[in-house]
């Protein structure tokens, strides 16, 4: 083989790799992001969120578009930035501490190990599009008392979105803004939650002792 045969080869057989690499679109990574919404006194100062469970179809790096005649949409090239269930705490823990003023609001998954005054537990069942191109979220919220870990509070709740415009960016600013919707149920259980262990308190105060 001659020395320009050679070369001609190397070069055929490396065009042709960067021609196989070429035909595999890259991927593209996508973050949920933190919404505003109405803002009112903090009924408690330091408030736990433990790290969501999500459904096991869920749990995957891909983008669960929609579930439509019991099939999974899915593209292998749109997934998530990181797992799903620490992008859901985190985010959910911004929205909730916005949402109430004065409070700290951390995930299990940081450094922080103190005890809080309260710490809401989330189950999330749905995250993803139905028929009717609208964002449904089912989750499951509940609420346990400091260190004694007392069911105070529990509720199911479902939000639906409909995303401005059939893509990607606009199905996760869709799931974004359910999930600000979300932060508000949250605060306001703990809201209830306060009002109702207050009241309690009240109502002990105000007892006759019994002789």
């Amino acid at each position: 083989m001659t020395r320009g045969l050679f070369f001609a080869l190397l070069l055929l057989g490396g065009g042709g790799a960067v021609l196989g690499c070429g035909s595999s679109p890259p991927s593209s990574f996508y973050a949920l992001s933190a919404q505003r919404g109405s803002v009112q006194p903090a009924p408690f100062h330091t408030i736990k969120l433990r790290r969501p469970g999500i459904a096991g179809y869920l749990d995957r790096p891909e983008i669960v578009k929609w579930i439509v005649d019991h099939r999974l949409g899915v593209a292998d090239t749109e997934r998530w930035a990181a797992p799903l269930d620490e992008m859901l705490g985190r985010i959910l823990a911004q929205d909730v501490e916005q949402r109430l003023a004065g409070s700290v609001v951390f995930t299990e998954d940081g450094a922080i190990t103190a005890d809080a005054d309260v710490t809401v537990e989330i189950n999330v069942r749905e995250l993803d599009v139905d028929e009717a191109g609208q964002v449904d979220l089912v989750a499951e919220v509940a609420v346990e008392r400091g260190a004694d870990h007392t069911v105070s509070g529990a509720r199911v709740v479902r939000i639906r979105h409909r995303p401005s415009a059939a893509s990607t960016p606009a199905l996760v600013g869709a799931m974004s803004d359910a999930l600000g919707g979300l932060a508000d149920e949250v605060a306001g259980l703990l809201l209830s939650h306060a009002a109702a262990a207050t009241g309690r308190e009240g109502a002990a105060a105000t007892m006759p002792a019994s002789r």
